[in-house]
């Protein structure tokens, strides 16, 4: 009995040593978030402010938790100390075993483990991460045009939800369904300008009418999209893999007779469809915004935060 009250103090110190190193690691944490936002973006103080105030908060209930438990397993740890005591006394010659307490708490600290690792390798991924340093980029460049990125669901449709979301600014409304059906309807009424663009990933080929014609069909039919950007100039300052997916702006900028301005965090903006004298439809292309890669965004209007709290 003496040796499972020993073990159970011992348990104890650790977890609150665990605990206040924890808690330094969370402060350190913190203060680089800190550092990383500038003083005078008050929005981003302010989301940076709620997301501090979530850490420490989960941190207080993880630690609440976890004194919790180790309060009922010390419970448990005594009934079976008792419990196998009295097994001694009768089966002095079996070879000793684990109690089912331990096991279970094994198995918890094991698992504990393993989810605070992911956790951490997810935070660093986040602070450092091409992700992050891309969004930070793109904020830089839309906050110095007074915009900011109005995010999309990532879908398979985009890009054309971005359109979508702009053309709603100049009050032109058309659908995700109407925009796919014109684009292919366009590309298929002007097959030469686009045919000669359009190569088969896997031989390099250019495509037979038979594959142009379920490329479009594919952009009717399903959620494949357009990729980025301009097809005939300006293709040296491109982020992308595939030049088929080069195309279907520069046809949806004829479609709308309207020029079509791309954001990138690590080239100058390109137009698409400069000819035409319109204000520009604004999309955000971003290359790791999610697991599976590139991603369009919208934009919108930065909010002065300062001035709508005045208000």
């Amino acid at each position: 009995m003496e040796a499972v009250l020993v073990e159970e103090l011992d348990e104890e110190q650790q977890l609150v040593r665990r605990h206040r190193k924890e808690k330094k690691e969370l402060q350190a944490k913190i203060q680089g978030m800190k550092n990383a936002v500038p003083k005078n973006d008050k929005k981003r103080r302010k989301q940076l402010t709620e997301d501090i105030s979530k850490l420490e908060a989960e941190m207080e209930q993880k630690h609440r938790e976890e004194l919790e438990q180790l309060k009922l397993t010390s419970k448990e740890s005594k009934i079976d100390s008792v419990a196998d005591n009295i097994s001694n006394l009768v089966l002095e010659n079996q070879p000793p075993r684990i109690s089912k307490a331990r096991k279970r708490r094994d198995k918890k600290a094991a698992l504990e483990k393993e989810r605070e690792e992911r956790i951490a390798e997810a935070e660093i991924e986040n602070l450092t991460g091409a992700r992050h340093v891309e969004s930070e980029k793109l904020a830089q460049i839309l906050a110095a045009r007074q915009l900011e990125i109005k995010q999309i669901p990532s879908d398979g449709h985009c890009m054309y939800r971005a359109i979508e979301d702009q053309l709603k600014g100049q009050e032109c409304p058309l659908t995700v369904a109407a925009l796919r059906s014109q684009t292919a309807g366009y590309m298929q009424s002007h097959v030469e300008d686009f045919l000669p663009f359009l190569t088969n990933p896997n031989t390099g080929d250019m495509y037979t009418p038979e594959e142009f014609g379920k490329y479009c069909d594919d952009i009717v039919n399903t959620t494949a999209w357009g990729g980025q950007l301009e097809v005939v100039v300006k293709i040296e300052l491109i982020h992308v893999k595939c030049l088929q997916c080069l195309v279907t702006l520069r046809a949806l900028s004829h479609i709308l007779q309207t020029p079509i301005e791309i954001i990138q965090a690590d080239s100058p903006p390109i137009v698409v469809g400069e000819e035409y004298p319109k204000n520009p439809l604004i999309l955000v292309y971003m290359r790791h915004a999610y697991g599976l890669g590139e991603h369009y965004n919208s934009v919108t209007q930065l909010v002065n935060t300062a001035t709508e709290n005045c208000s």
